[in-house]
């Protein structure tokens, strides 16, 4: 015999530690009855827990072997009401696509500012026309949870490497090795200042990233540009440039290939139907949804910076 738990919960984010809590609760007369405890939880579909924890690893064929999909849909339901129905059919495209069709792979958010598939067209642009000039982004670790992200770059072409539990020395050190390993210039290496990544750019001696300071002007116009911070200007740019193509993510690893997806998705313009500067969804928010830190996107997006304060090129004619 069996003996199942079960609730709804639409939050974003249910950690292991929560889930475990949730079925450790169940144990009435479980040794007497020879029962075995199991969780059920239901939601529909959205890109929260739910989608990343159960739905894409069956997808992938990568579901834990302690955990089980079940798809299913309002028709599979013998007693629901047609007027049930018909009403789901007169919804919005998003809410119908996924309260009627069950589908989890819909996400048509208005806030959204790249979509899903130019997001993994980032995994496979890799045109020669995207090489240039080296740089180096570093997005900095601020508490244990987190991860040093270093993004070495070719132009647009990008590698990311991740480091979990360096220290501010540590990243320091890594972030000097590769530049000399890649021949990299530190007025083209950009670290994240806020927090300890301030440590990184004072050792280091590289340029640094303040994300609530004030919008860069332009670089073609030379005009000022509407937005609230430097972090959501670059965000807005990043955005523009993967939904054309501009962007070529070198990764291999499934595992941080799913974290950048997940991380892009989620950049979003904040209070779109306000008035005002445009920005980004705070991180605070981000957090909330992704039960981390946005790291990898956070290196991509420093990476802005460099096309906001184009570098001077000096050639030996310049000082004849």
């Amino acid at each position: 015999m069996e003996i199942t738990g079960g609730f709804i919960d639409e939050a974003p984010q249910i950690t292991d530690k929560a889930k475990n809590i949730l079925k450790s609760r169940i144990r009435y007369k479980l040794d007497q009855f020879g029962l075995i405890p199991k969780l059920l939880m239901c939601g529909n579909p959205s890109k929260n827990w739910a989608y990343y924890d159960f739905y894409q690893p069956d997808r992938q064929g990568t579901l834990r072997p302690d955990r089980q999909f079940i798809q299913a849909l309002v028709t599979d339901n013998p007693y629901i009401s047609p007027h049930y129905i018909e009403s789901l059919k007169g919804l919005d495209k998003n809410s119908r696509e996924r309260l009627l069709n069950g589908n989890w792979e819909y996400d048509d958010d208005p806030a959204a500012l790249m979509s899903y598939d130019k997001i993994l067209d980032c995994f496979t642009n890799n045109f020669d026309s995207l090489r240039g000039d080296r740089y180096i982004t570093v997005d900095v670790a601020r508490f244990g949870s987190d991860k040093t992200v270093i993004g070495l770059w070719d132009g647009w072409k990008v590698k990311l490497m991740p480091f979990k539990g360096y220290s501010v020395k540590e990243t320091a050190k890594e972030v000097l090795r590769q530049q000399v390993l890649y021949n990299i210039p530190l007025s083209r290496v950009i670290a994240d200042e806020d927090g300890v990544g301030g440590g990184v750019v004072d050792i280091t001696g590289c340029k640094g990233f303040v994300n609530n300071s004030r919008p860069l002007p332009n670089p073609i116009t030379k005009q000022d540009e509407n937005y609230a911070n430097l972090k959501s200007q670059c965000y807005f740019r990043l955005a523009e440039r993967i939904n054309k193509a501009g962007l070529f993510i070198d990764c291999d690893d499934i595992e941080i290939k799913r974290q950048v997806i997940q991380e892009l998705e989620q950049v979003k313009q904040y209070n779109m139907d306000k008035d005002g500067k445009r920005t980004v969804l705070p991180k605070d928010k981000v957090k909330d949804i992704l039960g981390r830190s946005p790291d990898f996107a956070d290196t991509l997006m420093m990476r802005e910076w460099f096309e906001l304060k184009p570098q001077v090129n000096w050639s030996a004619n310049d000082f004849v």
